[in-house]
């Protein structure tokens, strides 16, 4: 999806500033805000990458005009709203009207340590063998879907050098629209900063992406 997430190699943002010593959190709420995103997602009820997705799916001007928790926030109530746990009513009154859906399970003060310990790995084993080995040459293929996908804007169309195989996972594009875990092998794939920015980039630079097998093709 082109949205305001992909803003790999576009100006009129500013120069990237990060912030020395930056806290975990810049106020209260921002904790709160993490534990809400982590509580109702552990509901069973949708995956992270429809998660990413409904970020994505914020319009842009709200997207750009927020800060990293607030965005978070504003998925939670859409997935909370498209799931039956909440409806916008229920969401803007800032409590329930009706009784919602009731989720498959309730992530408890202790559990948490546990949980998030355990992570969500999405590896998964595959029978076939990838397409690609190190040192081939490959090209990223150009499309422009309306879903969720990994490829980012910047990257597509453009020839670079498969420099490691990371092994098979999770397939997002297909996840985050409840068509499957679909697994593929992932390749990390490098590019010449000639190749990604053009002319008058900078010569010794280089541009590594991590890239499912059905954005490559064999050049």
């Amino acid at each position: 999806m082109n949205g305001p997430h992909d803003l790999g190699g576009q100006m009129g943002f500013g120069a990237v500033a990060p912030e020395p010593n930056e806290p975990y959190f810049h106020a209260e709420w921002e904790k709160r805000a993490l534990g809400i995103t982590l509580s109702c997602g552990a509901f069973g009820a949708w995956n992270i990458d429809e998660s990413r997705h409904a970020r994505e799916n914020i319009p842009p001007a709200s997207y750009l005009g927020a800060s990293y928790y607030e965005i978070w926030t504003r998925a939670v109530d859409t997935l909370l709203e498209r799931h039956g746990f909440a409806t916008a009513e229920e969401l803007r009154a800032g409590h329930a009207i009706e009784q919602g859906r009731m989720p498959k399970r309730v992530l408890k003060a202790d559990m948490v340590d546990g949980v998030l310990a355990k992570g969500g790995p999405c590896d998964r084993p595959l029978d076939s063998a990838p397409l690609f080995a190190v040192g081939d040459h490959v090209r990223t293929k150009n499309f422009n879907p309306t879903g969720h996908t990994r490829l980012p804007r910047y990257a597509r169309a453009k020839a670079g050098v498969v420099e490691a195989v990371q092994g098979s996972f999770v397939f997002p594009d297909d996840n985050a629209h409840g068509r499957g875990e679909n697994p593929q092998w992932v390749y990390t794939v490098v590019f010449d900063g000639g190749e990604i920015w053009g002319e008058g980039a900078d010569p010794s630079l280089t541009v590594s992406i991590d890239a499912w097998e059905s954005y490559l093709e064999r050049v």
